[in-house]
């Protein structure tokens, strides 16, 4: 790669900030430009709806790195400037300073946004998203101010914000067209166990129904309108339908997304100057035998540690193993591997215990996920079986018995 204009990050999330600091470790002595369009300083996103929410974090906590950083590692961080368009040509990003800059190796890390949700009523006030800072402080103040309120996705985060409302002493709803909680990313084990807790938790859960539409007063939101004619009284309204890629600038610039910027093994669009990393790319997954965009720090952190190899002379295919977790209320589930390429399942201990493993195996009977229920153990291990393909039996994983430790020693 050439050395005079460097390197251009778009986005200055987990997965941009953490490329500019793991160049800078794999010896890139080159210039690099952080784009971020929130003036903010770089910040974490998934504690916004756990420990923010909660206010067990203030803002400062959630900070990525400090401003000495970015200064100590020779990092150009413009705060508050949007990238407008890419001239691929003259490889040029234009922002909208009116300024353009130049790269050598342009780099999307633009993350993602909140799905819209198109029924009457979703643009009263009153309707929030939980997507970013500003959404987070309106959300906790509602939470202080309000007695009510309709969680519109049981997903993640829609049921991590129903566990801090319910605690905070709200009636708390929550409406699921799917008929299971998290239905896409867990087992049904998990899955049902979450919703008996969330209903030990005083949320009420309204499974396999849609939304009409959010009704109003005076311009504010009021309730919700269930698909059968039922109305939920709200105070406000929080909707967690999904995360779709933020590719608008890849596609003006005539970038391949069908669904976020689709990229090589190596993380390139097939513009061998430009990259993608993180919520926004589309990747071939090793563990899922597809293509598909992962939304996770583990995949926006990995991902950029590979691109780093890649740009400085190391080209490095993407091969890192999913991980994931959610906190609800006094529960932490920890998610490795990927539950929908299972098609058994096995429980390690008693859920009633509220602590507790789902191990899931594909049709050829290897390991393949493994979800964990306050078990922080059986994650870690999980983390070193499904690489190294265990040989473990689904009777083995059920017997509480078996030492996985020592399995997954080799």
């Amino acid at each position: 790669m050439d050395r005079n204009n460097g390197v251009v990050i778009v986005g200055a999330g987990h997965a941009g900030v953490q490329l500019a600091a793991s160049l800078r470790e794999e010896g890139y002595a080159g210039a690099i430009t952080l784009l971020s369009d929130d003036p903010r300083a770089p910040y974490q996103r998934p504690p916004l709806s756990k420990a923010y929410m909660k206010r067990e974090a203030d803002a400062e906590a959630l900070i990525l790195r400090g401003p000495a950083f970015y200064e100590q590692k020779a990092v150009d961080l413009r705060r508050g400037v949007e990238a407008l368009a890419i001239d691929r040509a003259a490889r040029v990003v234009r922002l909208m300073t009116g300024d353009s800059v130049g790269y050598d190796a342009l780099v999307l890390a633009t993350g993602g946004q909140a799905r819209a949700f198109p029924v009457p009523g979703a643009d009263l006030a009153g309707v929030h998203a939980l997507r970013d800072m500003g959404d987070a402080e309106a959300l906790r103040h509602k939470l202080e101010t309000s007695k009510s309120v309709v969680v519109v996705g049981a997903g993640f985060i829609g049921l991590e914000f129903a566990a801090v409302a319910a605690k905070a002493g709200l009636k708390t709803s929550v409406v699921e067209v799917a008929p299971r909680v998290m239905g896409r990313a867990v087992s049904s084990t998990i899955s049902d166990f979450y919703a008996q807790a969330h209903r030990g938790f005083g949320v009420d859960l309204h499974l396999g129904v849609g939304v009409g539409a959010i009704k109003g007063k005076d311009g504010q939101a009021c309730g919700v309108r269930l698909a059968d004619g039922r109305v939920l009284p709200a105070d406000f309204v929080v909707v967690g339908i999904g995360v779709v890629a933020r590719d608008g600038l890849a596609k003006a610039a005539g970038l391949d997304c069908p669904n976020g910027v689709r990229v090589d093994a190596r993380l390139a669009t097939r513009d061998p100057h430009v990259f993608a990393i993180g919520d926004v790319a589309l990747h071939p997954n090793a563990f899922g035998h597809r293509e598909m965009r992962l939304e996770s720090v583990q995949n926006a952190t990995d991902q950029a540690r590979a691109l780093a190899r890649t740009l400085t002379g190391k080209p490095t295919d993407y091969m890192a193993l999913p991980w994931f977790w959610s906190d609800q209320g006094d529960l932490k589930l920890q998610m490795v591997g990927l539950a929908d390429t299972a098609s058994t399942f096995v429980t390690r201990g008693d859920p009633a215990t509220r602590a507790f493993s789902v191990l899931g195996f594909d049709a050829g009977g290897r390991l393949v996920s493994v979800e964990s229920v306050n078990k922080a153990a059986d994650h870690m291990i999980g983390r070193k079986l499904i690489p190294m393909q265990a040989k473990l039996t689904p009777a083995q994983a059920a017997d509480t018995s078996f030492d996985l430790k020592t399995l997954a020693r080799g």
